[in-house]
């Protein structure tokens, strides 16, 4: 594939659309756009073959500036259910509950078995960075590798295109998208594998992704070792917070290797220089545990959710190992306190999950989503009896300003149950 660079001639048709040309016959330009402006992304593709003016406005840069001038942007979920290069894909429109497949990414042949990599959208455009794979070069043929590979879905060509790779390979790393700056941020991993309960490397290093140069430049490295941890970008305050995730391992009766976790996080501040008006890194800062001994061995799965009003974000933790006294598990949603550096009780899920089954928690149009196969639901909890076919995916909908809780049901495009423990995810808006 090649790099970032300028784009085709192909492509560049599909960058710019002639105005001249007749969207709606009895209608000027700028109306028929407008209007065509306010289709769903999930029912464009559905449009594009009825005309050719059509099929160049959906496939504008166009038609996303209008969308984003008329706040219409769609809230879309990327779905990878395993390794993108043998399994295509999704994007679900949780509004409209529909499911649109994504070109699977380009295959090497020398490696397989990519897991652990994260996913990041900036702007019109999801990044596919990093990640731990075997490769059938290296020997032992077990032995999990971490990779330096960078990718971008451009959805203006609707394809997948290779950028420079990282400086240092990794996988199961904290990331985050800096949108300001039009940079992508990513801090320690390692070599981590899913089929591996410890062991591989850690690394503390540091970098940022610059998408107008294309490419990665090197920064201060964490204070410590850390892999398996979660980042997110606190714009108002101009913060990177890289949270959890764990350092050295130790081993039980001198066998079995376990991870030693953190309960503490570090933020590093972006700096503006007030002369030229350029921004500067910070160094990093150390935030102490953020809970005590007993309460839990390890972070839950973490969503953030900017308030649009304040660009003030909300940081809610998903945890389902916490045994309440006096009855059985539960699943519990914490919000974090950066003031006192503390989860609090948000709310409880409505029908638990129970804690052998794999989850999925985001954050889509202001609420929060909690997603699980039907049969992973504890069916005691059902009130009624409901006919739904195994695969189907259910979705508790919590709506933190309201308080309230409601529920949807969908049926995946995927072959088989998403397993969440290792599907990667993240949002968009187009």
């Amino acid at each position: 594939m090649p790099s970032s660079s300028s784009p085709s001639s192909t492509q560049q048709q599909l960058m710019t659309i002639d105005e001249s040309v007749t969207l709606i016959p009895g209608l000027p330009y700028d109306v028929a756009s407008l209007i065509l402006s306010f289709i769903p992304h999930s029912h464009q593709s559905r449009l594009k073959p009825t005309c050719k003016s059509w099929c160049l406005f959906f496939s504008s840069k166009t038609l996303i500036f209008h969308r984003r001038k008329l706040s219409r942007l769609s809230h879309l979920l990327c779905i990878f259910p395993e390794d993108p290069s043998i399994s295509s894909p999704f994007l679900f429109d949780a509004s409209n509950l529909a499911w649109r497949p994504l070109p699977p990414l380009p295959c090497n042949p020398s490696a397989y078995s990519l897991t652990n990599f994260t996913s990041v959208s900036l702007g019109p455009d999801v990044y596919l960075v990093g990640g731990s794979h075997f490769d059938a070069r290296s020997f032992p043929l077990d032995l999990p590798l971490p990779t330096d590979s960078a990718f971008r879905f451009n959805f203006i060509t609707f394809s997948w295109e290779r950028i420079a790779p990282m400086i240092s390979p990794r996988g199961s790393f904290a990331c985050a998208a800096v949108p300001g700056l039009n940079q992508i941020i990513v801090a320690g991993g390692g070599s981590r594998h899913s089929l591996f309960a410890a062991g591989g490397s850690r690394i503390s290093s540091v970098e940022r992704y610059d998408v107008a140069r294309n490419e990665w430049v090197e920064m201060d490295g964490l204070p410590r070792f850390r892999a398996g941890c979660v980042g997110f970008m606190a714009e108002e305050s101009g913060e990177f917070w890289v949270m959890g995730g764990y350092g050295d391992s130790r081993t039980v009766s001198g066998v079995f290797p376990v991870d030693e976790y953190y309960r503490d996080a570090v933020v590093l501040e972006l700096k503006k220089n007030d002369d030229d008006g350029s921004h500067g890194w910070g160094t990093w800062r150390e935030v102490g545990d953020m809970w005590g001994e007993g309460e839990r061995t390890r972070l839950g799965k973490i969503v953030v959710m900017e308030d649009e009003d304040h660009r003030r974000p909300e940081v809610f933790m998903l945890d389902n190992n916490d045994i309440l006294s006096g009855i059985h598990l539960t699943s519990h949603k914490w919000r974090y306190d950066k003031a006192l550096n503390r989860w609090h009780k948000e709310t409880s899920v409505p029908r638990k999950v129970p804690c052998k089954k794999s989850f999925g928690f985001v954050a889509l149009n202001g609420e929060l989503h909690v997603m699980s196969p039907v049969n992973g639901i504890d069916s005691m909890e059902t009130r009624r009896p409901r006919q739904h076919k195994r695969g189907t995916l259910f979705i508790q909908v919590y709506h933190p300003r309201k308080k309230t809780w409601r529920s949807i049901y969908t049926k995946p495009p995927f072959p088989q149950p998403l397993d969440f423990s290792t599907a990667v995810m993240c949002s968009i808006k187009l």
